[in-house]
């Protein structure tokens, strides 16, 4: 949830709250707490270029469950950056990037590299976004991911009508 102004300049941002909630199915895929912080996001748009950052941190505030689960301080940082070529296909690249500032310093950060293609299209009436991107870890925790990431990601938009 991000609160904006109605009209923006040059430079887009908006901020507000972050919320995690202990959603895992599996004690090994969550951290059981629930947690909050800010989150902030700055967008430009200049020619066919589209680029900002989202990021966020939170802290735990509650336990759901298991109360020797460690707290939690984690930042999120995402990068943009797309390129909008024609016929609604761009390149792209948005890498996320994460902290732990309870793990030891060792084991703090997530930091992936790479980018990737993707393509605005229609089915029927129904507007829809597919992209590809490939990551390169150059920092990742001893229980983190190994070297290389896909992430294929698939969008129905639904576009507010523009007023005349």
């Amino acid at each position: 949830m991000f609160f904006s102004p109605a009209k923006s300049g040059k430079l887009i941002w908006g901020i507000g709250p972050a919320f995690q909630l202990p959603t895992a199915t599996n004690n090994i895929l969550g951290q059981d707490k629930w947690c909050a912080g800010p989150t902030g996001v700055l967008l430009a748009m200049r020619g066919p270029m589209v680029f900002g950052a989202l990021a966020n941190n939170v802290w735990s505030f509650a336990s759901a469950g298991n109360i020797d689960k460690p707290q939690v301080n984690q930042m999120l940082l995402q990068p943009f950056f797309n390129y909008n070529l024609r016929k609604g296909w761009y390149l792209t690249t948005a890498p996320i990037i994460t902290a732990n500032w309870e793990a030891e310093h060792t084991e703090q950060w997530v930091v992936p590299v790479g980018g990737g293609a993707g393509k605005i299209f229609k089915i029927g009436k129904q507007a829809m976004n597919a992209q590809v991107q490939v990551f390169h870890y150059l920092e990742s925790p001893s229980i983190g991911p190994d070297d290389w990431a896909l992430r294929v990601q698939f969008q129905l938009l639904f576009p507010k009508k523009r007023q005349k």
